[in-house]
């Protein structure tokens, strides 16, 4: 009852109200945007073009991990909305990931980077996966090693920083000035806000009213609808999970803070299945309703999930577009991947 009360109260502090939700209102007037805690995502304007290219051919290159298989892209694959759509990501020599890859796509609007936060910026979370045993399984000095021996990169890299010789903190400069133009605009939600009355159904529309009313919004909210909180996963009823993340008490060592994430990013959800830090739902219905009786004690009807899903729908934006880079040849001097398990590489040596 208590942890109940102290989600009705995070939804009351916001101003909500339990009210019908209903995309007609009275004389038939339907319901237009009247500030809203959700806001547009405005197109991300380039400073340095050169730093993106170069950040958007490491972003693709696979030599920045130990097997030279693994690039940015396998686990957050813009093709799939930014990830991978497996419950865990494929690592080094085919480890299996502790987490499930959260979208790249507008990671840029989130206050801090990670399911726990532990990066603050988008160059901090850059050097992460590339060390990450779990993941590309290499050093930030044999990755920069490696692109040394590429003479392409050499020549790209003086030209866009001046620089003769490569660090990591180039490296992840220049993915982070990629990875800050892949945001969404124009979602058919976003032109709704900006005074397209038409660009959403009724039925979409009760879905957001739904989903404001009942308080979703308390954490999914501003331009991403997410990404600006860490909240705990199992507010009302506990969330029961194989997974060992310890979320953000992982970071702080406090055990207050076991099971607290940042809030993920509701735009473009349709495309980033499957769901939760575990990867644990495989579909918006059934995310819909975990949320629902999880995090605010509401059981929503059949009908009701419906809605909603039909509007976390309209949040689709804009997918980047961009030319696929042609990467750099290697040199004699770069080595060649070896992307089985250590004794099978040595083998195939």
């Amino acid at each position: 009852m208590k942890k109940l009360t102290m989600a009705l109260l995070a939804c009351g502090a916001f101003g909500f109200v339990a009210a019908p939700a209903m995309a007609q209102q009275a004389e038939g007037e339907r319901y237009k945007p009247n500030n809203e805690l959700i806001q547009v995502i405005e197109a991300h304007k380039v400073e340095n073009q050169a730093e993106v290219e170069l950040g958007k051919k490491l972003w693709f290159d696979n030599r920045l991990s130990r097997s030279g298989f693994i690039s940015c892209n396998s686990c957050h694959n813009l093709m799939l909305g930014g990830a991978d759509h497996l419950v865990s990501s494929v690592g080094d020599y085919w480890a299996q990931g502790p987490i499930n890859s959260p979208t790249v796509l507008n990671s840029s609007l989130n206050f801090v980077q990670f399911w726990d936060g532990r990066a603050k910026d988008l160059r901090e979370q850059a050097g992460g996966p590339i060390e990450n045993p779990l993941e590309m399984g290499s050093t930030h000095d044999l990755a920069v090693s490696v692109l040394k021996t590429i003479p392409g990169y050499v020549e790209e890299f003086k030209a866009v920083y001046g620089v003769d010789e490569i660090t990591i903190e180039e490296v992840t400069s220049a993915l982070a000035a990629f990875e800050e133009t892949l945001v969404t605009p124009n979602s058919r939600f976003d032109q709704w806000l900006s005074g397209k009355d038409d660009a959403i159904s009724d039925q979409e529309l009760n879905g957001y009213l739904l989903f404001k009313n009942s308080g979703c919004v308390a954490c999914h909210n501003g331009p991403n609808l997410g990404g600006n909180s860490f909240q705990r996963m199992g507010l009302v009823e506990p969330y029961v999970t194989d997974n060992e993340a310890a979320g953000r008490a992982g970071v702080t060592g406090q055990d207050v803070d076991r099971m607290n994430f940042k809030v993920p990013t509701l735009r473009n959800v349709e495309l980033t299945y499957p769901y939760f830090h575990d990867g644990a739902a495989r579909t918006l219905t059934e995310a819909v309703d975990i949320m629902g009786r999880l995090q605010l004690g509401k059981k929503f009807t059949d009908e009701e999930n419906a809605d909603i899903v039909a509007f976390l729908k309209t949040l689709t934006g804009d997918q980047p577009e961009f030319t696929i880079p042609v990467l750099h040849p290697n040199s004699d001097e770069t080595p060649i991947g070896q992307p089985w398990a250590p004794q099978e590489a040595e083998k195939n040596s």
